[in-house]
């Protein structure tokens, strides 16, 4: 019985992850690096425009937007580099990692959730930052 339990978890592991077809991957790759794109040139409008309803009712708009990003999240705020990871399912919803670098070399992990809007485009619902430990020598 266990053995069937443990099989049917990874088959409806591999539904899951499956459900997010090349296209989401794709659409969701873009609005995280269209907002990176918007913090780097102080683009706030354009930046808050790929946050969900739930953060845009945070934060009321852009320029409050624009300063808890400043303030909390450097490394997303300008970016060197990014990257993208894993796209996964997760309890607080569809997880999209993305490795950054920030301007001296320091690498972060971007958990980025994203949430499906009725008409099937994708926003960014929230964003939690890890600072990657280095290798040492």
């Amino acid at each position: 019985m266990r053995m069937l339990m443990v099989a049917l978890y990874v088959i409806c592991g591999i539904g899951i992850a499956s459900a997010q077809s090349d296209s989401d991957r794709a659409r969701i790759e873009n609005v995280i690096s269209s907002q990176l794109d918007a913090f780097v040139v102080d683009d706030g409008e354009r930046a808050f425009s790929y946050a969900a309803p739930v953060i845009r009712r945070m934060f009321g708009d852009e320029q409050r937007f624009m300063a808890m990003v400043r303030s909390g999240y450097p490394p997303v705020y300008r970016p060197a580099s990014h990257a993208f990871g894993r796209l996964r399912e997760a309890p607080e919803g569809i997880l999209q990692e993305v490795l950054i670098q920030d301007a001296s070399g320091e690498e972060w992990l971007a958990l980025y959730t994203m949430e499906q809007q009725p008409d099937g485009s994708w926003l960014i619902a929230g964003c939690r930052l890890l600072r990657r430990p280095g290798i040492g020598a």
